[in-house]
């Protein structure tokens, strides 16, 4: 077991389990972007014309510091949030699970529905073939 200190905090990396939804996905891409803040700086990205109310966007985060997603920080009067993971531990988490469940772990059917349905541009492709030979030189 992995442990990760921050800030004042123990999060055992196993125990991050859940999937995040849509909608904690678009928060954790908030902290990620913005780094740690309020549920009020939160909120107010999230919606800038008040279409939710805050006190759902509070529930929301109090669910994801539940789940492991966020952690908070109460030695303040108000409440810092951050998110448990980097964005790229979490895509690799997410891509892990995706992986498992929908293609039997096969990377190559990942890839080839992903080729296979999404235009990438040249620039991307260039990359993929970078990746693929410095994995061929590493075998």
């Amino acid at each position: 077991m992995k442990y990760e200190v921050v800030r004042r905090t123990f999060i055992m990396k196993k125990d991050i389990k859940k999937k995040p939804t849509e909608a904690e996905l678009n928060i954790l891409r908030i902290l990620w972007e913005r780094g740690a803040s309020t549920v009020r700086e939160v909120h107010e990205t999230l919606y800038p014309n008040n279409s939710v109310g805050y006190t759902t966007t509070l529930k929301l985060m109090q669910i994801m510091v539940d789940k492991s997603l966020t952690i908070r920080d109460t030695s303040q009067r108000t409440h810092i949030y951050t998110a448990s993971l980097a964005e790229e531990q979490n895509q690799k988490r997410m891509v892990k699970d995706l992986l498992q469940d929908a293609f039997k772990g096969s990377p190559s059917k990942l890839v080839m529905q992903i080729l296979g349905n999404h235009q990438a541009s040249a620039e991307e492709l260039d990359e993929i073939k970078a990746l693929i030979n410095k994995i061929e030189k590493n075998q």
